[in-house]
C-alpha cells in the first residue's frame, strides 16, 4: 500500500470524526461528569452514563489521526479524552492501557511517565516503532528525557542560520533553546550564546535554571559563564558565554562591547515584535546591529500560539524569500485545559466545550453574596486536607495592583495560619527586609501570596519556589503572568478580560490560559472564567475562546494595531524640520504608541545618517524620496553630535547634556559619605531641563512633586540602605505630605497612615523601585556617565551615580559582589559579616569563604551555590 493510499484511507477515517455524533455525545458527558466533580456536585447531580471501552477506542483512534490539517486537534482530543477518563477512573486498568497508547501515540512521554503507563504496543510492529520512536525523541543533552513530536521538528532546526517557531504555551520553547545550548557545549563547542527575554523576572529564573539544573560543573570544565548584565565581571575574563539578557541590557552591552562575538542569538517571546509595544524597538535595533556584523549570529526567534512565525524573519532584511525549512508552527499541546464560567451576574456554572464552542450549563449559584474567594475557598478546603504531594495550585489573574491585592486580603481573611516552618522563616523574612505591616509577610503564613511587580530577587525566588513545592497553595497575579513567570498551576482563576484598560489580544489570551498545565508538572489544568458586573459578562470570555489568533503583523509595519501611516507622516514632518524634538501627536495617541514611534523615529533617523539599509528605514521608504533623505541628513549634521545607537535618548537630549558637562555639570559630591536631599533635587532638577522630561516623561520624571519623591527613594537605594529602611523613609515622607495621597489611578485621599495607606505607599516605593530608579534614571545616569567619561577622556570616574543605581550602594565590596552574580540583599549580608565570609587571597583579591554555603541565611546560601558553579574562582576554602 503506497503512500498516497494511506493519505486517501486517513483522509477517510478522519475527514469527518469531528463531526461523529457519538462521538461528540461521548465527549460531551465525559467532559460534564468531570466537571461534575470539580465542583462537588455529584451528590446533586445525576452522572451521565458513559460507555468507556467505546470512548477509549475513539481515543485510540484519534490519537493515529493522519489528517493533513486537523492532525495535531484530533491528537490533543485524544489526550483530552483520555486525561478526563483517568480523572474521572484512576483505578481503571483498561484507561491506563488506553493512555499508554494514546500517548505513545502523540509522541507525548512525559504524559506516559505521569500517568505511569507501562505500555510498549500490543503487536510486534508496534513494540519495534515505540522502541525506534523512544530513541529518535530522546533528548541529547538529557538522555532521560524525551521530546515530543513538535519539540523535536523545532528542536532539529536551531542549527539553521535563521529559523522562526510558534506553538501553544505549554511547548516548551525556551527549554529547547537550553537543551540546544547544553548539547553544543557538552560536545566542545566554543561559542557564545545570547537568549533574550522580556523582563528582569525572566533573567532570573532562566539564569537559575541554565546553572543549578542544566549546567552546573559543565560551566567551568568547559570554560562558559552566564552573564546578566554588561557590568558582569565574567565579561572581562577570556570565557565562552551565556547571554541572558532584556532587548534593553543587549543594548547596552553591543554598545559596550561592540567587539563580543555572539553566535547565536535566541529570541524568546518574539510576539513583542508585533502590536503597539513601547520596547519593541529595542529588538529591532539589536536584531539590525547584530545583521551588519561580518560575522552574523545564527537568529532564533520563539513566539506563543502565532499562526504565522515566519513574519519575524522580516527583520533579517536579506532573507526574501524564506523557505518552509526556515519557520515551524505547531498547534499541539501536550497538556489539555478544561475550561469552566463562574457567571456571578446570571449566578450559574458552566462547563465550557472547546469543540462545539457552547457552554453546558452545571449549576445554579444559590448563594446570592457568592463571590470569587467564594468559590477559592471551596478548593483551598479541599486541599488543606491532603498531603502536600496532591494539592492543587491556583493562581488568580487580577487586572491591576490593588485588585490582586484586594482578593488576597478577601481570600486569607477567611483562613487559618498553616504552622508550617518554611512558611513562618519566608514570612520573617519579608518583615526584616520589607516591613512588618506588609500585606504579603502576613497573608504568606496561610500558603497565599501576590506577584505583582518588584520585590527583591531572593524573595521573589523564594515565593516562587514554594509554590512550586505546593506550600504556597493560591497566587495573586497581575499581567506580570504573561510576561512569561513559569509556574505549575492546576488551577487559573481569570477575573478580567483586559490587561488595564485594554481588551486582551487574542495572542495574550490564550497565552494566558496557557500557564495552566504544565507538562513538567501536570497533564491537565483547569481554567475558570469569572464574570462579574455590568463591564464583565461571560459572553466576554465565550468571544474570545472562539476568536482565533490572526496572523502577525510587524510594529513597524502600517496599520491601526501597529506604528500608523499618520504617525510615520508625523516623524518625517519633523525630521525634514530638522526637528527631533517629537511629543505626542495628539491627545488620543496612548503612552505606548507614543514611546514606540518616538523610538523607531530615532532608529530611522540613525540609519539615514548612516545609510544603513535596516528593515525600519525601509518600512518608512514608501514616504520618502532621496531628496527627503539627503534634507534629513544634512538637517542633522553636527560634527561635536550626531544621532548614535542609544536609543533610549535623542539627539536634542545629548546635544543639551554634552554643553552641560562642558559646562562643568558633574554628580555632585556626597558630604561625609553621605547625598544631600537638596543636592540630589537639585542634580534631578538639572537633568530635567537637559533631558526635557516634561515633554519626554510627562507622567512621571517630569512632573516636580513626584521628582521630589523620587529624590527620597533614589537617596535611600543609592546609599545602600536596605529595603526595610527605605519603606520607613517613605512612610516618614508621607506623614510630611499628607495632601494629593493617589489610592489608585483615579482616586485621592487624605492619607492617615492606616494599614490601608501603609501598604499603598510600600506598594508604591516597590514600583517606584523598579520601574522608576532601577529602570528610567538608571537609563539616564548610564547616558550621563558615558558621556561624562567622553567629554573628559576617561575609562573610569569616582563618585559615578549610575554604579550606585544600578547595584543600589556606594560600597566597593557589595558592588563587586553583585558583578560576580549576587543579589544586592544578599551581597549586603556578606558585607556586614565580611569577617566571616570574605577573606583576601595572596593574590590581594578578595575571596568568600566556602563557610557561606552552609550559613544560615537562606537566601545567601541558595545563591552562593548558583554563583560557585558560574564564577568558582572566587571562593577559598574556610
Amino acid at each position: 500500500m503506497n503512500s498516497q493510499t494511506l493519505q486517501n484511507l486517513g483522509d477517510a477515517i478522519f475527514s469527518d470524526i469531528d463531526n461523529n455524533p457519538f462521538l461528540n455525545e461521548l465527549y460531551d458527558n465525559i467532559l460534564y461528569n468531570y466537571a461534575i466533580t470539580k465542583f462537588n456536585l455529584s451528590d446533586k447531580r445525576q452522572m451521565r452514563e458513559i460507555d468507556v471501552m467505546s470512548a477509549l477506542r475513539f481515543a485510540d483512534l484519534l490519537s493515529k489521526s493522519t489528517h493533513a490539517v486537523n492532525r495535531d486537534k484530533h491528537k490533543m482530543w485524544a489526550q483530552e479524552i483520555i486525561i478526563l477518563l483517568h480523572a474521572l477512573y484512576p483505578d481503571n486498568p483498561d484507561v491506563k492501557f488506553y493512555a499508554g497508547s494514546v500517548f505513545a501515540n502523540t509522541g507525548n512521554y512525559q504524559a506516559r511517565k505521569i500517568i505511569e503507563s507501562d505500555f510498549n504496543g500490543t503487536t510486534v510492529l508496534e513494540r519495534f516503532f515505540a522502541e525506534y520512536q523512544n530513541d529518535y525523541l530522546t533528548i541529547p543533552a538529557a538522555p532521560e528525557l524525551r521530546f515530543f513530536g513538535a519539540q523535536k521538528n523545532a528542536y532539529d532546526h536551531l542549527s539553521n542560520n535563521y529559523f522562526s517557531y510558534s506553538g501553544p504555551t505549554s511547548m516548551g520553547k525556551s527549554f529547547l533553546m537550553r537543551m540546544y545550548i547544553k548539547d553544543q557545549i557538552q560536545h566542545g563547542v566554543q561559542m557564545n550564546f545570547a537568549l533574550i527575554v522580556p523582563t528582569k523576572a525572566l533573567i532570573n529564573e532562566i539564569y537559575k535554571q541554565i546553572i543549578d539544573e542544566d549546567l552546573k560543573s559543565l560551566l567551568s570544565e568547559h570554560n562558559y559563564k552566564v552573564v546578566t548584565a554588561a557590568g558582569d565581571i565574567a565579561l572581562e575574563g577570556l570565557h565562552n558565554f551565556i547571554l541572558v539578557l532584556t532587548p534593553e541590557r543587549l543594548l547596552y552591552l553591543l554598545i559596550s562591547k561592540p567587539d563580543l562575538q555572539i553566535d547565536y542569538l535566541f529570541i524568546d517571546e518574539a510576539h513583542k515584535l508585533s502590536g503597539k509595544n513601547s520596547r519593541g524597538p529595542f529588538y529591532y535595533k539589536t536584531v539590525d546591529m547584530l545583521l551588519k556584523r561580518k560575522k552574523r549570529p545564527h537568529f532564533i526567534f520563539a513566539s506563543p500560539n502565532i499562526p504565522n512565525p515566519e513574519v519575524y524573519l522580516k527583520l533579517l532584511t536579506d532573507v526574501e524569500n524564506d523557505t518552509n525549512d526556515s519557520h515551524l508552527r505547531s498547534t499541539f499541546s501536550p497538556v489539555a485545559q478544561i475550561k469552566f464560567s463562574i457567571d456571578l451576574n446570571n449566578f450559574t456554572v458552566s462547563v465550557y466545550n472547546d469543540h462545539t464552542g457552547e457552554l453546558d450549563y452545571l449549576a445554579e449559584i444559590k448563594d446570592r453574596n457568592a463571590s470569587l474567594v467564594s468559590f477559592l475557598l471551596m478548593f483551598e478546603r479541599i486541599n488543606r486536607d491532603l498531603p502536600i504531594e496532591r494539592k492543587q495550585q491556583t493562581i488568580v489573574y487580577c487586572n491591576g495592583r490593588s485588585k490582586a491585592i484586594e482578593h488576597a486580603l478577601a481570600f486569607a481573611d477567611q483562613l487559618s495560619d498553616i504552622q508550617d516552618n518554611d512558611l513562618n522563616a519566608l514570612a520573617r523574612d519579608i518583615t526584616n527586609e520589607v516591613h512588618g505591616d506588609y500585606y504579603l509577610a502576613q497573608i504568606i503564613k496561610k500558603g497565599i501570596a501576590y506577584h505583582i511587580g518588584y520585590l527583591p530577587a531572593a524573595i521573589r525566588m523564594r515565593i516562587e519556589d514554594m509554590f512550586r513545592r505546593g506550600k504556597i497553595t493560591t497566587m495573586f497575579c497581575t499581567s506580570t503572568l504573561l510576561e512569561g513567570v513559569n509556574l505549575p498551576a492546576d488551577n487559573l482563576f481569570i477575573t478580567d478580560n483586559k490587561i488595564f484598560r485594554k481588551v486582551m489580544t487574542p495572542v495574550d489570551f490564550r497565552n494566558l490560559i496557557g500557564r495552566v498545565g504544565r507538562i513538567r508538572f501536570n497533564l491537565y489544568g483547569n481554567v475558570f472564567f469569572v464574570s462579574q458586573g455590568e463591564k464583565l459578562k461571560q459572553e466576554d470570555y465565550v468571544d474570545l475562546l472562539k476568536k482565533e489568533v490572526p496572523k502577525q503583523t510587524l510594529s513597524i509595519e502600517a496599520g491601526p494595531k501597529n506604528l500608523t501611516n499618520a504617525e510615520k507622516k508625523y516623524v518625517i514632518e519633523a525630521l525634514l524640520q530638522g526637528n527631533i524634538e517629537l511629543v505626542k501627536r495628539n491627545d488620543a495617541q496612548s503612552e505606548e504608541a507614543y514611546v514606540m514611534m518616538r523610538k523607531f523615529a530615532l532608529i530611522l533617523l540613525r540609519d539615514i545618517m548612516q545609510d544603513n539599509d535596516s528593515l525600519v528605514r525601509r518600512e518608512f521608504s514608501n514616504l520618502l524620496t532621496p531628496k527627503d533623505e539627503a534634507k534629513i541628513r544634512e538637517a542633522f549634521i553636527d560634527p561635536f553630535t550626531e544621532p548614535d545607537d542609544d536609543i533610549n535618548t535623542s539627539v536634542d537630549q545629548t546635544k543639551n547634556l554634552r554643553a552641560a558637562i562642558a559646562m562643568g555639570l558633574k554628580y555632585p559630591d556626597r558630604v561625609d559619605g553621605r547625598f544631600d536631599y537638596d543636592d540630589v533635587l537639585a542634580f534631578l532638577e538639572k537633568l530635567s531641563r537637559i533631558f526635557k522630561w516634561g515633554k519626554y516623561e510627562a507622567s512621571t520624571l517630569g512632573k516636580p512633586t513626584l521628582l521630589r519623591w523620587y529624590a527620597v527613594v533614589l537617596i535611600q537605594w543609592m546609599e545602600g540602605t536596605g529595603l526595610s529602611n527605605i519603606m520607613k523613609k517613605a512612610l516618614e515622607y508621607r506623614r510630611q505630605h499628607r495632601d494629593n495621597f493617589w489610592v489608585n489611578r483615579g482616586q485621592k485621599e487624605y492619607y492617615n497612615d492606616g494599614l490601608r495607606h501603609r501598604n499603598i505607599v510600600f506598594a508604591d516605593t516597590l514600583e517606584v523601585i523598579d520601574n522608576i530608579v532601577l529602570f528610567s534614571i538608571s537609563n539616564y545616569f548610564l547616558r550621563f556617565s558615558n558621556e561624562y567619561k567622553t567629554v573628559h577622556q576617561l575609562n573610569e570616574f569616582d563618585n559615578n551615580w549610575y554604579e550606585f543605581v544600578e547595584y543600589g550602594t556606594t560600597n566597593p565590596i557589595t558592588i563587586l559582589l553583585q558583578r560576580n552574580g549576587f543579589s544586592r540583599e544578599v551581597s549586603t549580608y556578606i558585607r556586614n559579616n565580611k569577617d566571616t565570609f570574605i577573606i583576601e587571597g595572596l593574590d590581594g583579591k578578595w575571596h568568600l569563604s566556602t563557610a557561606l554555603l552552609k550559613c544560615s541565611n537562606t537566601n545567601a546560601r541558595t545563591e552562593a551555590l548558583s554563583v560557585r558553579y558560574n564564577m568558582p574562582e572566587l571562593f577559598v576554602a574556610g
